[in-house]
């Protein structure tokens, strides 16, 4: 075979032979680095160079549309490319060291060579797609986007469009989210149960008065009293010595709609005691007021007080487990056991070892 020839095909043309006089002539130290990697490596595991450069070349043509007249609607713009007098020579240099990189990572052999360029084209194109401002910005998003990072992103878009298109995708999640969000629905009642400490608003800021708050073990009844100090830990039922009966609760109030933010117009004002804030109204015309220590807990209080007067969780901490709670559940249920035994009973727990005087030598 005649190596010319595999220059007269356009593009990329002589256009690839620039590119690796420019790399062996202006990166010399890179060039004897790619050649001297792969001549150690085993032959089927062989990067070869002269192929590679030619389909790069080919590649970032098809990627950039040189070669193509000027498209008046495009307005694909990469303001790299306005940072050095060599730009593409430059960029080519960048993308074939990440070519070499991604071929090592994939432990790529001469029959993988289309596999090893779809990636290399994939990564590619996501870091142009963030508009780096240089070159160096360039390297360095894609040195970020490695072939295990690849895999990741497809598997998460693959999810994520799975989740939107597939009919069986979507029939799983509708039946999985009521069991999730009743999991949820069951942490927040718990935590109740568990109580929490209320700063005591009040005029005279002295000194410092703490109140507390749970749920009964069997949720029909509210605790709460008041505390001379903040606790460390559960407070016995016997210490609180108020109560509202769950079945008295008429509905539960946040922010600027409570009646202690109304009252007092200078917690009205203070934007980040509004966000916290929250009351329970219950027979006769009465009111509870609370003011979380803590957006968790604020979120934690509210949800468990809708569930108890059986309405929706609408919490942005309920979203956030929901969403990782159904992420997990869905490739759980989705992965693949074909021809895997899944054992009907733990495996035994070992013994302890007759002495712990031992280390694990990293070297």
């Amino acid at each position: 075979m005649n190596p010319a020839m595999d220059f007269t095909q356009t593009p990329p043309g002589m256009l690839a032979l620039d590119n690796m006089l420019y790399l062996a002539k202006l990166h010399q130290d890179t060039y004897i680095r790619i050649v001297l990697e792969n001549s150690s490596r085993e032959d089927k595991h062989e990067c070869p160079f002269g192929r590679c450069a030619i389909e790069l070349t080919r590649m970032l043509c098809d990627l950039l549309q040189v070669g193509e007249l000027p498209n008046e609607g495009c307005n694909d713009f990469h303001p790299m490319f306005f940072t050095h007098e060599r730009a593409w020579e430059e960029f080519f240099c960048v993308c074939i060291q990440l070519l070499n990189k991604t071929w090592k990572e994939m432990r790529a052999t001469a029959e993988d060579f289309n596999k090893v360029m779809t990636v290399v084209r994939e990564q590619i194109t996501r870091a142009l797609a963030m508009k780096p401002p240089s070159l160096e910005q360039l390297r360095v998003k894609l040195r970020s986007l490695s072939y295990s990072e690849i895999l990741r992103l497809r598997q998460s878009e693959r999810m994520s469009q799975d989740d939107f298109q597939s009919p069986p995708i979507i029939e799983l999640r509708e039946r999985i989210q009521p069991e999730i969000l009743e999991l949820i629905k069951q942490q927040r009642l718990n935590r109740l149960c568990e109580g929490s400490c209320f700063r005591k608003l009040g005029n005279r800021r002295r000194q410092e008065k703490f109140w507390f708050c749970r749920l009964s073990l069997n949720h029909k009844v509210l605790h709460y009293g008041d505390l001379d100090e903040s606790p460390q830990g559960e407070v016995a039922f016997e210490l609180l010595t108020d109560k509202i009966p769950v079945s008295d609760m008429k509905a539960v109030l946040t922010g600027k709609d409570c009646p202690h933010m109304k009252e007092k117009s200078a917690l009205k004002q203070n934007k980040e005691v509004l966000e916290l804030a929250f009351s329970i109204l219950y027979d006769p015309d009465e009111a509870l007021n609370f003011v979380a220590p803590n957006k968790y807990e604020y979120c934690i209080w509210t949800d468990g007080l809708s569930a108890l007067l059986g309405k929706e969780l609408g919490s942005d901490l309920t979203r956030s487990d929901l969403d990782t709670l159904m992420s997990m559940e869905m490739k759980l249920r989705l992965l693949d056991l074909e021809n895997i035994t899944i054992p009907e009973a733990p495996p035994p727990v070992p013994k302890e070892p007759s002495t712990y005087n031992f280390t694990y030598n990293y070297g």
